[in-house]
């Protein structure tokens, strides 16, 4: 049973950084159905099947979570299962092994094959979806890719690209009884820091989907001590852009909202996904599981994936809100319609 399956993955300890135990629980399973050769194991990550002569068709999910924050072991309540990892996204790579242990998928009209990978919830120099891609090239031959990131059961297409930057604001110390005699970064940044409170998200609508430019402020440091005007001020800034801006506007767009700091340092622009608009397989998907179609108001690995000239979609069990939860917890109902929803796709 899928509920069963994810008990099962939810009891695997697996933060990022110590998926070891859970790779090799998958790879130990998956050799009940697939033979040695055509399970390839790359770090902690496994590519789980093989190209044959029908479209290749990937399933791709995230083996990882974020760090514990008090749960137990998995447990059912009313229908919902709760655990660490139960959205986000074991509940997607439990219906991942069912399907390719499903004889009507490996028997169907596609070469239907399995990425397990670790890192996601690290950093993205550090994600193992890369190195897969990289060390098993016949992947970016795939004809579709459906990455089973929480969705709701919703088809999202397309996702935000994403940058992050430190903006920096530079005064001049000075005892805190004589602030005259100096300039406080952190007051001088004010103007801007309320520009930003104030700042509406900018619609761009894609083939018909609307995707939202957000700049936001998630951390900031300055000051030596209390009785001494700070000198520095840095912030971290970071932009959620639509997919069909290039780095370059990108960057130009981090430039432009930076201007009235001192200082801006760019550590990051990482691209996001266009929709694979026109391609048959999405237009099936879209048949077979009736979703509702929305935008990725995020980053994920679709993005990855297209860069390697692979067309991907977000389509999993796992609820959005529940991410990252203390509580965080499925419906069990979510799984049967996920895995019914990908064995018609896969079969038909």
């Amino acid at each position: 049973m899928l509920a069963e399956t994810l008990a099962w993955l939810v009891n695997i300890p697996s933060p990022t950084g110590q998926e070891t135990a859970i790779c090799d629980a998958i790879a130990r399973r998956m050799r009940s159905t697939y033979p040695p050769d055509q399970i390839r194991r790359i770090g902690d990550s496994l590519v789980v099947g093989s190209p044959g002569p029908g479209p290749l068709i990937l399933l791709v999910g995230h083996i990882d979570t974020v760090p514990p924050q008090g749960q137990g072991p998995a447990r059912i309540e009313e229908g919902v299962m709760f655990g660490l990892g139960t959205s986000d996204m074991k509940s997607g790579v439990a219906v991942m092994i069912h399907l390719l242990e499903e004889d009507a998928v490996r028997n169907g009209p596609y070469e239907v094959v399995g990425v397990f990978y670790h890192g996601e919830e690290g950093t993205f120099a550090d994600n193992g979806l890369e190195p897969v891609l990289q060390e098993t090239t016949w992947l970016s031959e795939a004809a579709f890719a459906v990455v089973v990131e929480p969705t709701d059961l919703e088809l999202q297409l397309g996702c935000q690209g994403t940058a992050n930057a430190t903006v920096g604001f530079r005064g001049k110390a000075a005892h805190s009884a004589r602030p005259w005699l100096g300039e406080n970064a952190i007051t001088k940044a004010g103007a801007w820091l309320e520009s930003l409170h104030h700042r509406q998200p900018v619609e761009h609508v894609l083939a018909g989907l609307s995707f939202f430019e957000v700049f936001s402020v998630t951390r900031a440091a300055a000051g030596v001590a209390n009785n001494v005007i700070p000198a520095d001020f840095d912030l971290h800034l970071n932009y959620r852009f639509p997919p069909h801006l290039t780095l370059d506007q990108a960057q130009e767009r981090m430039i432009e909202v930076a201007e009235p700091a001192d200082n801006l340092e760019i550590h990051e622009v990482v691209p996001g996904a266009p929709i694979p608009e026109g391609n048959p397989y999405l237009d099936l998907l879209k048949q077979v599981t009736q979703a509702p179609v929305t935008p990725k108001q995020a980053w994920t690995d679709v993005a990855r994936l297209s860069q390697h000239g692979i067309a991907a979609v977000n389509y999993g069990p796992g609820e959005v809100a529940q991410a990252h939860q203390v509580t965080e917890s499925v419906p069990i109902n979510n799984l049967d319609q996920a895995y019914q929803a990908l064995l018609r796709f896969l079969t038909e």
